[in-house]
């Protein structure tokens, strides 16, 4: 019997899950398991109210969700801050992949924020900035789903050292499924050369890791690959995943 099996037995006895419920069941039975199975578990589960985000720094999660969940949703934020090769990878994503794009864009534009907030906020609080461009934007457009997949990894930086396979969004009220966490950068890049997944064209330019234009600069060789997000800030996270 599988865990969707059991989960599917919950329903039929008492109707809807609770979805606090199944992921402590949902993270110790997945541990350790293929991405795919991961999110072939996440589509059976939670059907057409699960999506995925992406910042289109690669499509390697839309390239594994849209394999098992074709026409998935994938969440896009478009921050106005922008990099034009992020953009294009988001449109050459539209054209190769079965997926559904939804751009989301924060309540203000780049130009409203200036005038009440006053310029290059990203340089004076980058947290504020972050919330409002990135953070408070998604924390609305997840609101018709019960789920939501991501690509971070426990490799990425010392923050997600603890990333669980499923786990529970209490920001959020909702699940949220992290199916290449245990992956290494090694286990990535693999999989990217082995698909021909699409890639963000400043990845051949030194950019390992892609944010926002004005806070994201070139990694040297040897550095950290997140050390080129917010440089000299203190800053490490944008607060999607915090």
């Amino acid at each position: 019997m599988t865990l969707v099996d059991i989960e599917v037995g919950l329903r039929d006895q008492r109707g809807a899950l609770d979805l606090q419920d199944i992921v402590e069941s949902a993270a110790t039975f997945l541990e350790g398991a293929p991405a795919r199975e991961i999110i072939r578990w996440a589509a059976a589960t939670f059907g057409d109210r699960l999506c995925l985000t992406s910042s289109m720094s690669d499509a390697l999660l839309i390239d594994l969700v849209s394999r098992v969940k074709p026409g998935v949703d994938v969440l896009f934020i478009d921050t106005g801050y922008h990099f034009a090769e992020t953009i294009g990878t988001r449109d050459a994503v539209r054209q190769v992949y079965d997926v559904n794009v939804i751009d989301i864009k924060p309540s203000r534009t780049v130009e409203e924020q200036d005038r009440d907030l006053g310029p290059r906020l990203f340089g004076r609080n980058p947290d504020l900035c972050c919330y409002l461009r990135k953070v408070e934007p998604l924390n609305r457009a997840l609101e018709p789903y019960l789920a939501w997949i991501s690509g971070i990894r426990r490799d990425e930086s010392v923050s997600r050292t603890d990333t669980r396979v499923v786990e529970w969004d209490a920001k959020r009220q909702m699940v949220k499924v992290n199916p290449i966490a245990a992956w290494t950068q090694e286990d990535v890049d693999n999989y990217i050369a082995d698909n021909g997944v699409l890639i963000n064209p400043l990845h051949y330019d030194n950019y390992p890791s892609i944010g926002c234009g004005p806070c994201t600069r070139q990694v040297a060789e040897g550095e950290d690959p997140r050390s080129g997000r917010w440089a000299g800030l203190g800053k490490v996270e944008c607060g999607i995943h915090l």
